[in-house]
């Protein structure tokens, strides 16, 4: 993976904030459990790759904290995929997560077409009709798990919170949040996802949507240099919580050079004599999980292509 640079104003501020987070907690004696992401860096690292506007950064970057949140409960290499597809102007978008806290992913649109600019930051009239789709791939199984449903509320938080309702019964609430600077980039970007326990009481629950209704934007204070840790602590005091375990995220994409070119090399050989003859020279080529470019020149690209062919007639 190749990571584009970033604007020395944001790496300026990005030093003065807490590095991107995700911490587990145990609410209400263990009858909830929360996951809380700072993302900050990495949504600012995904802008610079995929050189997306404030919207599109908006949308992809909830995506990407959505599915950290999702993927914080699965174990080893394990994976998951946020898919959706819509017939409004964001077209749809994918994004995946490891348990190790790896994410990348990409939009069906980038710029997202608008007919004319927004008033506000309500994406709901941009998703249209279409479907959320959740797929977990576990280490070892042979089939990945997949579950899906309709668009509601074209809010990516509320629509999840109804996915885990609908396809695994589980209660949720989550809340996605992104904070820009004057410029266009993320100041503060993360998120939290409360979930409720088998045999949660429903003093529990009260509690829960109570201290949901009242949370300030996680993306303010993360701006300020605050970290999740004591967001949890202060804004989710009377859920008494039970700090857990914390990891790592990040921006990031297993592609190489090396399996770009072992990609040209099985190409068809008249695909292969048609790039020699045609180019364009340099050739470059583009992750689309995670918009790294990578380059070939000629001559390389000429024994690079040349190969596969020699390696036949012997």
């Amino acid at each position: 993976m190749i990571k584009q640079p970033l604007d020395s104003k944001v790496l300026e501020h990005l030093d003065h904030i807490p590095a991107d987070t995700k911490d587990t907690y145990l609410l209400c004696d263990g009858q909830v459990r929360l996951t809380a992401i700072g993302a900050t860096r990495l949504v600012n690292e995904m802008q610079a790759n995929f050189h997306t506007g404030v919207l599109e950064t908006l949308v992809l970057g909830k995506a990407y904290i959505a599915s950290l949140l999702m993927a914080s409960s699965m174990k080893g290499n394990d994976r998951l995929q946020l898919t959706v597809e819509c017939g409004g102007p964001i077209g749809g978008y994918t994004a995946e997560a490891w348990a190790c806290g790896a994410v990348r992913g990409s939009l069906v649109h980038n710029p997202i077409p608008l007919a004319k600019p927004l008033k506000d930051t309500n994406l709901s009239p941009l998703y249209g009709p279409g479907f959320l789709t959740v797929t977990r791939l576990i280490e070892g199984n042979r089939e990945p798990v997949s579950g899906q449903i309709m668009i509601e509320h074209g809010s990516l938080a509320k629509d999840l919170a109804l996915y885990y309702q609908q396809s695994e019964q589980i209660p949720t609430l989550v809340d996605l949040a992104m904070q820009f600077d004057k410029e266009g980039h993320p100041s503060g970007a993360g998120g939290l996802l409360f979930q409720l326990m088998p045999g949660c009481d429903e003093k529990a629950i009260k509690q829960v949507e109570q201290a949901g209704s009242h949370l300030k934007p996680v993306g303010a204070w993360l701006e300020n240099g605050l970290d999740m840790q004591a967001y949890v602590n202060v804004h989710c005091a009377e859920l008494r919580p039970q700090h857990l375990d914390s990891g790592m995220v990040g921006f990031s994409c297993p592609c190489t050079k090396e399996r770009f070119a072992g990609y040209l090399q099985h190409l068809p050989e008249d695909t292969r004599k048609d790039i020699l003859t045609k180019g364009p020279f340099p050739l470059e080529l583009t992750c689309g999980n995670c918009g790294s470019r990578y380059t070939f020149e000629k001559e390389a690209l000429a024994r690079l292509l040349n190969e596969p062919a020699d390696k036949e007639k012997k």
